[in-house]
């Protein structure tokens, strides 16, 4: 007997539930102020019209007017539409099928989908998912919330994680950036926009963005993204990854950073790059280097720990600074320094810290070197303090000059006079070619060595080599024979050779 009994109570809890879910399954009508019976295709439906409200859980439907097939779980609503589902979904439209059965409802016409307190979407054309708390547009829709605007073709909104996804001609609007893309995914609660394909975003001061993917907070304005290229009005900058933070506005690049001066044809490479979009700075660095486009022909490749670009209105404040362990390889010129500064107003490089160049067969070395560039090719180069020019030649002789100041003159890429200023002294060895009856090589001899002592005097080249030297002030000069010259008479004090530090392309421009 008590075996029944259980047995009874059991069934009856079991269709306790089987009725409670089948309830919760059904659309009850809660109220209209007409109702009609009506029959369509064989199939009766009840027409309802006036102030008509549907419940079916925590949803309630509100409607000017509907058809309700009760049969089949399922209405058609019209007129000025009203959905409320809890306390934080609100929707309006002006038509809607609703399919109770799979809790799917076909919204049309000012479609007005809302999560309160995060976003509201708006479409002529959604689709509802209740079991899967998911609506979707297909048809163009916007996005919005007090942060952002953003429209697309296609596109969903996740209830449950605030996950909004959009599909085909994404544009999103904010205070300070438009962005593009074919597909986007953003949070509406934690306001972080994620990035799927390439996105192209402009500011409001504009500089242009493109990035592979990555993500945005649009609230703290931090980024962490991928593969992508910035643009400002004189810059592009390049790399593999960038942190970006726009509020304080600096801006970081990671990986095979390119950075790209559009109005001085120059490009810089390294690892690392930062911009400080305030300060007009950017720095460069890890295996950090330059091209600079000097003419058609040739390119100027510059090296060195870091380099640093700075921007500004003024063309006078704008400039380059390269520093620690500088190199410089051109097809007319190499160098070495500690530190480098050009100024792009008159196109000038300035070398400090034991720099030392190199133009055709002259080493040139000072306690500091500036170099001016006209017409894209060297014009001057100022050897301040400390002054020497030394060429080796063919017998392997030191021609040497010294003085305080020197001014070395260029004219189609080679040097073509040196003015010395104050303190000026030369060795020059005179060689002379020598051919017997028969040779078919003359020899060149070495007929002796010219030393001079002036304040100020003039060396002019051919071919890159010394040809003549004038002499103002009254010089001291001497010509001493092979057989009376001395070593210690050969090397002016303070001379030093440096072939050995002269960079080729590859110590400059570093392998990939």
């Amino acid at each position: 007997m008590m075996m029944r009994s259980s047995l009874f109570l059991c069934l009856l809890f079991c269709l306790a539930l089987s009725q409670t879910a089948y309830s919760q399954r059904r659309v009850r009508l809660k109220g209209a102020d007409n109702l009609y019976g009506s029959v369509k295709d064989g199939q009766r439906y009840d027409r309802l019209i006036g102030n008509v409200v549907f419940v079916q859980n925590k949803t309630t439907i509100y409607c000017d007017s509907a058809h309700f097939f009760k049969g089949e779980n399922r209405i058609e609503a019209f007129g000025k539409i009203h959905i409320t589902e809890g306390d934080s979904i609100d929707v309006t439209s002006r038509g809607l099928s609703y399919d109770g059965n799979e809790k799917i409802a076909h919204l049309r016409k000012q479609v007005v989908f809302t999560k309160k307190g995060l976003a509201t979407l708006y479409t002529d054309y959604l689709d509802y998912y209740r079991n899967q708390n998911e609506a979707r547009y297909f048809n163009g829709g916007k996005l919005v919330d007090s942060t952002n605007v953003l429209t697309s073709k296609k596109g969903y909104y996740d209830i449950n994680t605030n996950m909004a996804s959009f599909k085909s001609d994404v544009v999103g609007v904010n205070e300070s950036y438009t962005m593009k893309s074919d597909t986007l995914q953003y949070s509406s609660k934690t306001k972080i926009i994620y990035f799927r394909e390439y996105t192209t975003i402009t500011d409001k001061e504009g500089g242009v963005a493109v990035y592979e993917n990555g993500f945005y907070d649009t609230n703290k304005k931090l980024s962490s993204l991928y593969y992508g290229e910035i643009e400002t009005p004189s810059y592009k900058i390049k790399g593999e990854k960038y942190f970006l933070n726009d509020l304080q506005k600096t801006y970081k690049a990671r990986g095979n950073v390119v950075m790209t001066s559009k109005e001085e044809n120059m490009i810089i490479y390294g690892d690392v790059g930062d911009y400080d979009r305030l300060k007009g700075i950017t720095k460069v660095y890890g295996h950090a280097y330059l091209a600079k486009v000097t003419d058609k022909d040739d390119t100027l490749f510059l090296s060195a720990d870091t380099l640093v670009s700075i921007e500004s209105p003024d063309p006078l404040k704008k400039k380059l600074l390269a520093y620690n362990h500088v190199k410089i390889f051109k097809t007319d010129l190499r160098g070495k320094a500690d530190s480098l500064v050009y100024m792009a107003h008159d196109s000038t490089l300035y070398f400090f810290n034991d720099p030392v160049l190199w133009t055709d067969e002259n080493q040139m070395t000072a306690d500091s070197i500036r170099m001016l560039i006209s017409n894209k090719t060297i014009d001057r180069i100022f050897l301040i303090d400390n002054s020497f020019v030394v060429s080796q030649d063919s017998l392997a002789h030191y021609n040497q000059i010294k003085g305080r100041k020197m001014i070395a003159y260029f004219e189609d890429k080679a040097i073509h006079h040196v003015d010395v200023e104050g303190n000026g002294e030369s060795v020059y060895f005179a060689l002379q070619e020598m051919k017997k009856e028969g040779d078919q090589t003359p020899k060149v001899v070495m007929m002796g060595m010219n030393k001079i002592i002036c304040s100020n005097m003039k060396i002019n080249f051919k071919a890159g080599k010394v040809n003549n030297i004038s002499f103002y002030i009254q010089p001291d000069a001497s010509f001493i024979p092979p057989t009376e010259l001395k070593a210690e008479d050969q090397k002016l004090r303070g001379f030093v050779w440096r072939q050995k530090e002269k960079p080729e392309r590859s110590d400059v421009v570093p392998k990939k």
